[in-house]
């Protein structure tokens, strides 16, 4: 745990960082926290600092930056929301977000994250009911299974699973007429939760079949009814921080042009509530050490369905980014919600 005198000095460095972009000093640092100390005292808690892992000292400067670690901390800890409002950010969009359209609404919410933010704006459209009407499983040999999703609308799905066991045809049309008759015209999440509460009543090997074709199915709907609107990756190509690395350029565009990665992320985001900070390298959904994600939930009439966020560098200015991504956030839930 850090002492009161600790936490002053780290939030004052890394705002002084995310403000400047330059390592900070012990001199720059007495000044921007306000406290009385000499500069020997405020080298010992820079040192303590370094040693936890918040801060680290670049080869080419005597000052410190922040870590992904100290980002943390201060993100969790330390940072004072601004107090911007729905009509501020409205009058700041490029166009308002109208409900005559779904995917207007969607599109536009892109653009003016990105506008907002001169990041880049992410947003995934509304998802379809994941809901199945018939399921089957055909043995391909070598513990390899067909997995066959009929949805409601005759809409056919196919996805190879490998298992652990080798099981029969008779086994896998057994552990079939089970999903059929008592899962049937539930939704995939239904099933998961389902499967959870009577996952004691099966037998070990079906009960792990039934789980993967349940993952294999939220799978296959992922990626047949997702999608994601990216807005703004030009912005990345101005920012300091990633202007003289191509390599992470080149790496960033890639991630945003594959999308998987971006979907699996905002995925786990929309289960949590309100806004969601995902600082660079802890994540294995964005490894970049050079990027941060916030992102957050939107519903309509009650219900998520979608999330969107902001992805810019770790030096951003997060009390901003929060309160664009919430209140972007409730202005698509508005938009869609209106009858």
């Amino acid at each position: 745990m850090l002492d009161d005198r600790a936490k002053i000095l780290l939030k004052a460095l890394v705002e002084r960082y995310i403000a400047d972009g330059q390592p900070v000093g012990s001199r720059t640092l007495s000044r921007a926290s306000g406290l009385e100390l000499s500069a020997a005292t405020i080298r010992n808690v820079m040192a303590d600092l370094e040693e936890l892992g918040l801060i680290v000292s670049p080869h080419t400067s005597a000052g410190r930056v922040p870590t992904a670690r100290g980002y943390r901390m201060f993100v969790d800890t330390m940072l004072t929301a601004r107090s911007l409002s729905l009509t501020d950010l409205d009058a700041q969009a490029r166009e308002p977000l109208l409900p005559d359209q779904p995917q207007r609404v969607i599109a536009n919410a892109a653009q003016m994250l990105s506008s907002l933010s001169q990041f880049v704006g992410v947003v995934t459209a509304p998802r379809k009911p994941s809901v199945f009407r018939h399921i089957e499983f055909l043995r391909l040999g070598d513990k390899r299974v067909l997995v066959i999703l009929v949805a409601p609308d005759g809409d056919v799905q196919n996805r190879v699973i490998f298992t652990a066991h080798d099981f029969t045809q008779s086994q896998l049309i057994e552990a079939s007429n089970i999903l059929n008759s008592h899962y049937s015209g539930l939704s995939i999440e239904e099933m998961r939760e389902r499967l959870k509460l009577e996952v004691d009543q099966l037998r070990g090997e079906m009960a792990v079949l039934m789980q993967q074709a349940v993952q294999a199915g939220s799978d296959v709907l992922a990626e047949s009814t997702d999608q994601l609107v990216v807005s703004g990756e030009r912005n990345l190509l101005t920012v300091e921080d990633f202007s003289n690395d191509l390599g992470s350029l080149r790496r960033m565009f890639d991630l945003f042009e594959q999308k998987t990665q971006l979907m699996r992320l905002l995925d786990g985001s929309s289960r949590a509530e309100g806004v969601q900070i995902y600082i660079g390298g802890e994540s294995q959904f964005v490894p970049f050490e050079e990027l941060s994600v916030v992102s957050a939930p939107y519903e309509i009439n009650g219900h998520v369905v979608g999330t969107l966020g902001v992805i810019g560098p770790t030096r951003m200015a997060y009390d901003r980014m929060i309160e664009i991504v919430d209140i972007t956030s409730r202005m698509v839930t508005n938009a869609l919600s209106q009858k």
